[in-house]
């Protein structure tokens, strides 16, 4: 069998593979007294789930996930503390490369090739796959909360688990309201971008995208003025899944958080999804700020005039008294009130 992992969809961005094979180490792992005092060796293929685009578009090693670091960090837990178990040495390879900024899922197989079998063989092994949410780093990527996370990894199974509100997926495709917006770069391109990547994702359809309008940035360090639309979508993702597929697209734009309410090149927000309310460490819905965001409502009213804000009420009043705060710059664009395809 070929030792390939199948692409990991990183909430509905596909990322790349960053693999290290082979890493060889003696180790004192084993549940016999002789395998724990006298060692033996052992081997470890790792196979990190990365986004490699910024990287690769501007031949930066600091913008990518350093392969010797991953086979550093494999190779101190299989010299490590003595295990009973195989399956508790590549739980704690996976954990470690989980830590690297950068990995949101990780493919670990453990070769003990001189295990104590009676029998002729060529190799014991066990492979595991662990992401940020399974491994438990899932709050701490911002990309979801650990608020009920089940102490042990393997009470997770095929379908996503459902930890608070914005875990489940609706029973049918529901309405959702995005936010786009940016101020480095080609920007128009890059939403242009965006609204057809949000439409290739599964479960996602776009029905409809606002007029480009043009606003000061709102607090932060001196920086160029942002370009800012709404999109119409429909989805079958929970709220957590989209906020996530929204999080990875910012990643695939080369989104940096170096500073708070600093330029970029994308930004994503969830205005609102289906009328959903509530609170969680790593989401808030409907948008806590939106009701106060001119390049919110001002688009969105012109795209569905009789919308209402869960909490709020009706945009339009507010969207007129907010008209001057920004400048028009497309209508439509790309297809105002249309449905969207590319």
């Amino acid at each position: 069998m070929t030792w390939m992992s199948t692409p990991y969809m990183r909430s509905g961005v596909e990322l790349d593979r960053l693999t290290v094979e082979g890493i060889r180490v003696m180790g004192h792992h084993g549940v016999m007294a002789r395998e724990r005092q006298t060692g033996q060796l052992f081997k470890a293929d790792v196979v990190a789930h990365v986004s490699t685009r910024a990287a690769a578009m501007h031949d930066d090693l600091s913008r990518t996930v350093n392969y010797s670091m991953i086979a550093d960090r494999a190779a101190d837990v299989l010299a490590g503390d003595p295990a009973r178990l195989i399956e508790t040495v590549a739980e704690g390879v996976a954990l470690a490369v989980l830590e690297m900024d950068g990995v949101f899922c990780v493919d670990v197989r453990i070769h003990k090739p001189q295990a104590p079998l009676h029998v002729e063989f060529e190799d014991v092994s066990v492979t595991i796959r662990r992401d940020v949410r399974s491994g438990g780093l899932w709050a701490d990527r911002r990309i979801g909360s650990s608020a009920g996370m089940p102490d042990d990894p393997l009470a997770f199974d095929a379908q996503p688990p459902v930890w608070d509100l914005f875990d489940q997926r609706p029973v049918r495709t529901v309405p959702v309201l995005l936010a786009l917006g940016g101020n480095i770069g080609d920007v128009e391109q890059t939403l242009r971008e965006t609204v057809a990547e949000l439409n290739r994702i599964p479960g996602n359809e776009v029905r409809a995208t606002s007029v480009l309008v043009k606003s000061a940035p709102a607090g932060g360090p001196p920086q160029p003025d942002y370009l800012n639309a709404v999109v119409r979508i429909e989805t079958a993702m929970s709220a957590r899944e989209l906020l996530g597929a929204c999080h990875g697209l910012e990643i695939v734009h080369d989104r940096e958080r170096t500073e708070p309410n600093g330029p970029r090149t994308l930004d994503i927000d969830i205005v609102d999804y289906d009328g959903v309310v509530g609170h969680t460490d790593d989401l808030t819905l409907p948008h806590p700020r939106a009701k106060d965001r001119a390049f919110v409502l001002v688009p969105w009213a012109h795209l569905e005039p009789q919308a209402q804000l869960p909490g709020v009420g009706p945009i339009a009043p507010l969207a007129r008294e907010m008209a001057q705060s920004v400048t028009l710059v497309a209508d439509p664009w790309p297809g105002h009130g249309a449905t969207h395809a590319e």
